[in-house]
């Protein structure tokens, strides 16, 4: 169910055997995991007490499944995927968000200047139960009718079928099919959800069990200290962070790595400037945009679905 290159920590720290934490990304290694991984090679891990050991999904669906399951400690989800969870009764919360800002946009060939002038047009979707709430949201955002837009399933092919004009445009995430094609040909628009009435919600969330949490709550803020520092540091230094990333990660674009990142940065800060964040106010506004656009038939209890504990001032991890 997941790739079996895990990328783990050394296995000592000094003369003490530390314990190890399994985290499951929520794709394959990325800019967005640079943090993950400077925290592992920096040693971050180790200095709060645990080794992380990462793992990576063969599937999207993978890190839900295995976190479901017990299989693995953490995981990190798509904050979508975490309200589908939590609403279909699974005992998952999150408690640090890893990207402060929706990764989801449309992306459009260059004659759409706007998410309005798609009336009409066909667009792709990768077929995820968020996507048709991404393409509403910015659709209506603009002023414009998503009833008239013809759809068509595309998985994750949004970049070949917009270079090659298949579709006018896709639903894709602006930090990596957006910087692929600004990189491959100019003049597509990026239609980011936030910027068409969606709230500023954390895109991508760790998250646990809670029964996890409540057995061993020292674990969990090893590893979000750890995360936090690793964060930390792709922020300050993100040309040692991609380097990182890179080292510990096979066949990843140099280049690519340090497009994505560099426009990743200002997204893993929250409102307050700090990393981590869950801002209270934003997932109230988050989960009221989940029901209104349908991703799940009510609306997500923030209380009950993060655990703001972890990265609070004074918890030991901020």
């Amino acid at each position: 169910m997941f790739c079996a290159g895990a990328i783990a920590a050394c296995a000592s720290h000094g003369a003490r055997q530390l314990p190890t934490a399994s985290l499951v990304l929520d794709f394959t290694p990325n800019a967005v995991h640079a943090g993950i991984y400077s925290a592992i090679a920096r040693g971050f891990d180790r200095a709060r007490g645990v080794r992380l050991r990462v793992l990576v999904p063969s599937a999207t669906t993978d890190s839900i499944k295995l976190l479901e399951a017990g299989r693995v400690d953490f995981a990190i989800l798509d904050i979508h995927d975490l309200a589908i969870a939590r609403e279909r009764g699974a005992d998952v919360v999150g408690i640090m968000a890893i990207v402060e800002r929706p990764l989801a946009s449309v992306i459009a060939g260059p004659r759409f200047a706007t998410p309005r002038a798609l009336e009409g047009q066909t667009v792709g979707v990768t077929g995820v139960p968020s996507d048709t709430a991404v393409l509403d949201s910015i659709v209506h955002g603009a002023g414009g009718d998503a009833d008239r837009l013809h759809t068509v399933t595309i998985g994750f092919d949004a970049v070949a079928d917009l270079l090659a004009h298949r579709v006018a445009a896709a639903t894709a995430f602006w930090n990596d099919e957006g910087v692929t094609l600004q990189r491959r040909r100019g003049g597509f628009h990026v239609f980011r959800v936030d910027a068409y009435g969606a709230p500023s919600y954390p895109e991508l969330v760790l998250c646990a069990a809670a029964s996890r949490l409540r057995r061993d709550p020292a674990l969990a803020r090893s590893v979000v200290g750890a995360l936090l520092a690793g964060y930390r540091f792709t922020i300050a230094h993100p040309a040692h962070s991609a380097r990182d990333l890179e080292s510990l990660v096979t066949g990843l674009d140099p280049a690519l790595v340090r497009a994505e990142l560099s426009a990743l940065l200002p997204a893993f800060t929250g409102p307050d400037g700090r990393v981590g964040e869950l801002d209270r106010a934003t997932l109230a506004r988050w989960a009221a945009w989940e029901a209104r656009f349908r991703i799940v038939p009510r609306a997500p209890d923030p209380g009950a679905a993060f655990d703001r504990a972890f990265v609070s001032p004074g918890s030991g991890g901020a």
